[in-house]
């Protein structure tokens, strides 16, 4: 970190000086690291800085490397900034407070609150029942946080799969009626009625877990204008395998459901049977994007499949 980014660092902490750093991560792609940062002199002992530094050639673990795949990512880490900017405050879903953000050159530095030294310090690969009930909860809440906004310098339609930004992979999906039918689910997702703001990334691993099980979010790279199915059925997807997705499913969405009628204070069942009627079809939307990008990924199974199978007859 460069003497500019320490002076911020330090400013918006308060702190006196910066103890030792830790790398927790490297951004995908090489686009810099997080890091949890200790300090001295500070009410606060320790911060998690997010450094976006471009590369100097981008290295994809799948391979792809392009001038879209690198637009989409430097855009991304703008609305990133823009988000906590202008719209992490009005969330009643716990995510980590923005301190600071500072540009430089290329460069961008975002200083965030430590979740695991506010109590969030559990990461699961593995997740029960109740911590999935949490998660849902936690989307639930998010989604009327900004039921209605206008996604303002995000992403106009959320989730780092969206149709338009991954022309590559569905140039390279080999599922000729998918492929054909791509374009109207997208159109049927975007065109509902109730739109709110989308997480964009709400996978497992973007949770925060605390012990008495409470959950907070991360990563808001691919926060943007949708239907909050995309976030439910992407989140499902990433922590339960293809028999518990069928098993569960209606205890799935009457879970979040209720938790959604509660965080809204007064009941919209118009709401909840345009979503429900959605779920399948925002499967199916991811679906699209993971079979064009890693055609042998784990979680292409026979319950997606079934799925958008059905969801493409509909249309």
């Amino acid at each position: 970190m460069n003497n500019y980014f320490k002076s911020i660092l330090l400013e918006k902490t308060g702190a006196t000086a910066v103890q030792e750093q830790e790398v927790i991560q490297e951004l995908w792609s090489g686009y810099g690291k997080i890091m949890r940062i200790f300090l001295q002199g500070s009410l606060l002992k320790s911060v998690i800085v997010k450094h976006i530094q471009l590369p100097e050639q981008s290295l994809h673990p799948k391979g792809w490397n392009s001038e879209i795949g690198h637009q989409r990512k430097l855009k991304s880490y703008q609305i990133e900034t823009a988000w906590y900017q202008n719209y992490s405050a009005q969330s009643t879903a716990r995510l980590p407070k923005c301190y600071g953000i500072a540009h430089q050159n290329d460069e961008v530095l975002i200083v965030l609150e430590d979740l695991d030294a506010a109590g969030y310090s559990l990461r699961k690969q593995n997740i029960s029942w109740l911590g999935i009930a949490a998660c849902l909860e936690w989307l639930a809440k998010f989604h009327v946080s900004y039921l209605g906004k206008t996604p303002e310098d995000l992403w106009k339609i959320g989730t780092y799969w969206h149709l338009d930004t991954r022309p590559q992979e569905l140039e390279a999906l080999k599922d000729i009626d998918l492929k054909e039918a791509a374009a109207k689910i997208d159109r049927k997702l975007n065109s509902c009625m109730y739109q709110t703001l989308v997480h964009g990334d709400a996978k497992l691993a973007n949770f925060c877990f605390s012990e008495n099980g409470q959950v907070a979010g991360v990563d808001f790279q691919y926060v943007g204008g949708g239907c909050g199915m995309k976030d439910v059925a992407y989140f499902i997807g990433s922590c339960l395998d293809e028999e518990d997705c069928e098993r569960l499913e209606t205890k799935i969405l009457d879970t979040y459901f209720s938790y959604l009628q509660r965080a809204l204070g007064n009941k919209n069942e118009a709401l909840e049977r345009e979503w429900r009627d959605l779920y399948p079809v925002a499967w199916a939307d991811f679906h699209r994007f993971l079979k064009g990008w890693s055609p042998g990924h784990w979680k292409i199974n026979s319950y997606s499949e079934r799925l958008t199978k059905a969801v493409i007859k509909t249309l």
